[in-house]
């Protein structure tokens, strides 16, 4: 079955080329430990879920391209041109000439009912080109006024228009020191609109992929394109097909709803994040000795320890024993805590959404907002409806 992924604004957009070309390269791999028949299964299952075959034999990825300023678009169909191996539809972006200047508002209120009936035209396209439709795959930042707020409202016309179809947004969490100074207005707004609408949202922070970059891969200079290939290689390990119980040469046919059956129990605890092990440079693979269960073992502990990376995990967290008290009675102060969310691996953190400061900081920059059409009553809602999330949460 296939996935339709929609992307949005710059930051979905960079990410979205990363993520298929780290498909792409991954099915063409020759580097497999697999017979040729298996490859030749990986890949054919791999291309039905992301893309399509155009007359000269290049795939095409099945994707919609969204942003209102042209520069990333035409940067970003370019790089999938000049790469030879796959490149975007023909028709299926849309840009403008004027951005959402950082602000939830604009994107939601302005550009999303000005530009609707185009972008769902676009994305109506690339679904009727699916032989079986499984969902969409929505990548977006929380940061930014376009990814954000046209992407909270691109997900809510999706749900009007293909209830029956799964949702799955990925987010990029901001980093903590600030790269917008409204971020933690859009966020607030981003989480809150898209837990209504979306199926699950797989969230990534800035921080810890940054962390990553710098710790485990050695890169000195870290730029956004070595944090978009990091982030590529974790969705990928997420969508790459996975074998069927059936044999070895059958793979799953519905990958969102694989997902959402296994890592979302309840539509109130849909927040997922991945843990992906070994990270490391191309220069340190030739040394490197890994077994399948050392790699298990590890990962296992670092669900347990809640780690986002493999380096300074917590060996002395446990699971709980039966007869402890839940989490929500449990000390905030005490340093140990296990992670009783397997599931759901991060907890939306109750300080992010307080940093939006409901006090005397709250009216601040307010008035870029109300003047296109978003009032105190709204945050409000948002911040009532996100303190219940965290409420159910820290009751698992």
């Amino acid at each position: 079955m296939s996935i339709v992924t929609v992307q949005l604004g710059q930051c979905g957009n960079q990410i979205g080329f990363e993520v298929f070309d780290a498909l792409l390269s991954d099915s063409h791999s020759s580097q497999g430990l697999c017979s040729m028949r298996e490859n030749e299964a990986y890949q054919a299952s791999c291309k039905e879920r992301f893309f399509s075959e155009e007359e000269n034999g290049v795939p095409i990825a099945r994707a919609v391209l969204v942003d209102m300023e042209p520069k990333v678009i035409n940067q970003t169909l370019s790089k999938a041109a000049q790469s030879g191996q796959w490149k975007y539809g023909q028709h299926a972006c849309f840009c403008q000439k004027q951005g959402s200047g950082n602000n939830w508002a604009y994107g939601y209120s302005v550009h999303g009912p000005r530009h609707e009936e185009s972008i769902m035209n676009i994305i109506r396209k690339e679904v009727e080109k699916c032989d079986s439709f499984s969902g969409f795959f929505i990548i977006m930042s929380m940061a930014g006024g376009t990814g954000s707020g046209l992407g909270a409202f691109v997900t809510q016309n999706l749900e009007d228009q293909y209830s029956n179809s799964l949702k799955m947004n990925q987010i990029i969490w901001p980093y903590g020191t600030g790269e917008v100074i409204v971020q933690n207005y859009n966020s607030i707004l981003t989480l809150s609109h898209l837990y209504r609408s979306s199926d699950a949202l797989l969230l990534h922070e800035n921080d810890a992929i940054h962390k990553i970059c710098a710790k485990l891969m050695n890169i000195k200079q870290i730029s956004f394109s070595d944090i978009n290939q990091v982030l590529a290689h974790q969705l990928g390990s997420v969508f790459q097909p996975t074998y069927s119980a059936e044999s070895s040469f059958h793979y799953r046919r519905n990958p969102l709803g694989d997902l959402m059956e296994h890592l979302v129990p309840h539509p109130e605890f849909k927040m997922l994040s991945v843990r992906n092990i070994p990270h490391m440079s191309e220069n340190s693979l030739a040394y490197s000795t890994f077994t399948w269960a050392g790699l298990l073992k590890h990962l296992r502990q670092m669900l347990i320890s809640n780690a986002k990376m493999e380096e300074g995990i917590d060996r002395h967290v446990r699971p709980p024993l039966s007869g402890l008290p839940p989490l929500s009675k449990m000390s905030l102060n005490k340093d140990l805590h296990f992670n009783t969310s397997i599931a759901n691996l991060v907890i939306l953190r109750g300080k992010d959404v307080q940093s939006a400061d409901v006090g005397k900081k709250f009216r601040a920059y307010i008035h870029q907002y109300t003047k296109f059409g978003i009032e105190e009553e709204d945050f409000l809602d948002s911040f009532t409806s996100l303190e219940q999330v965290v409420a159910s949460y820290c009751n698992l």
